[in-house]
């Protein structure tokens, strides 16, 4: 906690406050059980002190996911939608490979050149996948993506801060084919 200043999460700091737990009561342990010091503390008590320290090292890893749950568990919703204006629904280019030109649009939400995990419902950036792999992860609406000949699904979705997927996921597909 000192650390990590005040305003860190709860998480952080019961990490801290554990971690020093077990390093001072492993460190009164083994003096009192292997060097006999701290004379005046039953033996038992040394015992005591290194089963605190080993729960405590036990509850640094079991504690943070309770205190606070990944944020990929809980995912924000927008009401921003995607659109894929160019290219239309199955046009065709021609090349081997083809420069297919792209235009999405984005309504109800605002592309953003920063990255955070601090969510805000309605921003976000711009993912664009060729046949399910990403191509393109864009911080506007356009770009230009070489293609091999064959029929393809050109994707782009909406997506959080993080660039993580937005609950429900904001996404939208067109058909496209390339000849040579």
């Amino acid at each position: 906690m000192i650390a990590d200043g005040a305003g860190s999460p709860i998480d952080q700091g019961v990490t801290t406050v554990l971690s020093i737990g077990a390093f001072l009561l492993g460190w009164v342990a083994y003096v009192r059980l292997h060097r006999d010091g701290y004379r005046r503390l039953p033996r038992p008590a040394g015992w005591a002190a290194a089963a605190l320290a080993v729960a405590c090292v036990a509850l640094i890893f079991v504690l943070p996911p309770i205190l606070r749950p990944a944020p990929a568990a809980v995912r924000p919703s927008t009401s921003a939608r995607v659109q894929i204006v160019s290219p239309a629904p199955d046009q065709v280019f021609h090349g081997s490979p083809a420069a297919v030109p792209f235009v999405v649009r984005v309504t109800g939400g605002r592309i953003v050149p920063r990255t955070s995990t601090r969510l805000v419902p309605n921003e976000g950036h711009v993912h664009v996948y060729l046949d399910g792999a990403i191509v393109l992860m864009a911080f506007g609406t356009t770009g230009r993506i070489w293609v091999e000949p064959g029929s393809h699904v050109l994707q782009a979705e909406f997506v959080a801060l993080d660039h993580g997927p937005f609950q429900p996921r904001v996404l939208t597909s067109v058909r496209f084919r390339v000849e040579p």
